[in-house]
């Protein structure tokens, strides 16, 4: 997605989306029972893709140090410690949501 210089998500200060932002990896931190897959099935993105996008933003960390502080630890300390087995139906979901995000 490209900014819009006509949606006024655009003009939001980026004082303010930072402050949002950081309460919303905070909030995805504690809530570590909001499995990364079943974000993907919901909404085609979860902390993974937030670690790819601040990448993308300009952040200077490589992909591992990216998640890391997405995760608020090491990402295999996350997958052994937070994460479950995604079942058939979890995946199916993930793909399904996905690929609505190729529409955008």
């Amino acid at each position: 997605m490209t900014p819009n210089s006509s949606d006024p998500l655009d003009q939001l200060d980026d004082k303010v989306a930072a402050a949002a932002f950081r309460r919303l990896v905070r909030h995805l931190r504690h809530r570590h029972d909001a499995q990364n897959i079943d974000l993907m099935g919901l909404s085609g993105f979860c902390r993974n893709c937030l670690a790819d996008w601040i990448r993308d933003a300009g952040y200077d960390g490589d992909k591992a140090q990216a998640r890391e502080l997405i995760h608020g630890m090491p990402q295999e300390e996350w997958k052994a410690t937070r994460q479950t087995e995604a079942s058939a139906e979890q995946l199916e979901r993930m793909k399904a949501s996905v690929a609505k995000n190729a529409q955008d």
